[in-house]
């Protein structure tokens, strides 16, 4: 018999029979450190949460004490996510802020944004997010890519050191994302649901490029606190994040967006966390917030689950497998939800 189905159309049905436990609220508290909840990212230009007194009744249903705030950007914009979060709510958010990337095109630069982002942590921002377009997208005033270890943003990094605040720090993207987009392509769907994400071509630099300066970057500013979000931005290569762990002191990693990659490999995800349980804190990088998400989470780090699925979505663009959970001890998993990122952000709950 001859079938022909479209791979788009296909979905198999598992017929393992293994261990199920649904986890409907964490059973220790929680503090997301990777979260959207303002305008920057949103599609309608509005609040990525309309209802935050509503989002606070969810987080309390999922034992999520706090969150952290990414979408911050500056001056009315940074005020704006201040007031309807951090300051509306003591305890529960915390907002970090961006630093306006277009003074890039003037020389002098790394000095102006440090100047930037001491006015923004003395208007309340708890920390420093920088994004994927360092690296990808962000040039100086001859044309040139600025990259995360270019000496002229020593200011930007050394002020963020001075001030006792951490950066947030997301380079490249998935490694598939940085090669060509045919049959071999693990993340082939979700490229060609988002081709603005191919970042395969010329005009990038190669994902290696990115990872070094990264690293380059971490080892020239010691006093600086760092979080690799995305574990680590290199979630295929977790023997190269462990090292990053072992070698630098200032290093830290998230897990947001990215359980589909550690799940996969859950031996080794597991060794890491508990070779360095004071070092990975909990994300979810959710837009917006959403309860099955931290209920796949929540699954993920407290059981010891085989072959269930990564995501809502179907199909799972992030890829087609399935993953198995850690099965962390309470005094590891204490340190993940919560403890990790309340040390590098007292404020939080």
């Amino acid at each position: 018999m001859s079938v022909r189905t479209p791979l788009s159309d296909y979905r198999p049905i598992s017929q393992l029979r293994v261990p199920v436990h649904l986890v409907e609220r964490a059973r220790l508290p929680v503090v997301d450190a990777h979260t959207h909840l303002g305008r920057w990212l949103s599609e309608d230009g509005d609040w990525m949460v309309k209802d935050v007194p509503a989002l606070l009744a969810e987080m309390d249903t999922l034992n999520v004490r706090a969150m952290v705030n990414l979408d911050g950007r500056w001056g009315a914009e940074l005020a704006a996510n201040l007031e309807r979060y951090d300051a509306a709510h003591p305890g529960r958010f915390a907002t970090f802020c961006h630093v306006d990337w277009s003074r890039t095109a003037e020389p002098g630069f790394g000095e102006r944004l440090a100047a930037q982002l001491r006015a923004s942590v003395a208007e309340g921002a708890a920390g420093l997010k920088v994004w994927k377009d360092v690296g990808l997208r962000v040039r100086d005033h001859r044309g040139e890519l600025v990259m995360l270890d270019d000496v002229r943003l020593g200011p930007l990094w050394a002020a963020a050191g001075e001030l006792g605040i951490p950066i947030a720090l997301h380079t490249a993207d998935p490694v598939a994302f940085f090669e060509p987009v045919d049959e071999r392509n693990e993340r082939l769907e979700q490229l060609a649901a988002h081709p603005g994400w191919v970042f395969s071509g010329p005009e990038f630099p190669p994902f290696e490029r990115l990872i070094e300066a990264m690293e380059t970057m971490i080892g020239m500013h010691p006093a600086t606190t760092v979080i690799g979000v995305h574990a680590g931005c290199w979630p295929e290569n977790l023997a190269w994040v462990g090292a990053m762990l072992d070698e630098h002191p200032n290093f830290h990693i998230d897990i947001a967006a990215r359980i589909a990659e550690l799940g996969r490999a859950p031996r080794a995800a597991r060794e890491l966390i508990m070779r360095h349980p004071g070092r990975v804190l909990f994300g979810t990088d959710d837009l917006p917030p959403d309860p099955e998400t931290y209920r796949i989470h929540f699954r993920f780090l407290e059981t010891a689950d085989e072959a269930f699925a990564h995501s809502t979505e179907d199909p799972p663009l992030m890829g087609r497998w399935t993953i198995s959970g850690l099965d962390l001890p309470d005094d590891v998993l204490g340190k993940v939800y919560a403890g990790n990122v309340r040390a590098l952000v007292p404020r939080l709950a």
